[in-house]
């Protein structure tokens, strides 16, 4: 994905919803969004909980702050704030995912691009991988718990 020697950046935002999000609204919004973020060459990780958004953006960067911006300006979105930004080597997050709270393992587990991030037990170091994004995911996932 992406061209060689582009420049790839991991961007990883909070966000609050305007107005509940169903679960049929989040479906729709895992397959707009994993649409439009595989055209574009950029990958993530979205968990939502009780109508916060925790977002990980990875691709080029010009690709990522575009889409940040637009997401920023959206207003489903309010109280939209950077927590980590920075230029990486590689992607911590090479499919696009999406964590449910409101949806069961089994109904999951059959969407596409879902994650099993929100199942792996704290502290067993199998989310390490996923480097200076990945703690603001696990303290998100274990608060909302």
């Amino acid at each position: 994905m992406g061209h060689p020697g582009a420049s790839l950046t991991s961007l990883t935002y909070l966000s609050t919803a305007t107005e509940r999000f169903g679960p049929e609204e989040l479906r729709d919004l895992l397959a707009h969004s994993r649409e439009r973020n595989h055209e574009r060459g950029l990958t993530g990780l979205l968990l939502h909980v009780d109508g916060r958004f925790i977002q990980t953006l990875e691709g080029e960067t010009a690709t990522v702050d575009a889409t940040y911006e637009r997401i920023a300006a959206d207003p489903r979105h309010r109280d939209v704030f950077v927590t980590w930004r920075e230029e990486v080597d590689h992607r911590a997050y090479p499919d696009w995912s999406m964590g449910f709270e409101d949806l069961d393992a089994e109904e999951a587990a059959r969407l596409p691009g879902f994650s099993d991030f929100l199942a792996a037990t704290p502290g067993s170091g199998a989310t390490d991988h996923l480097g200076s994004s990945g703690v603001f995911h696990r303290i998100f996932r274990d608060r909302m718990r």
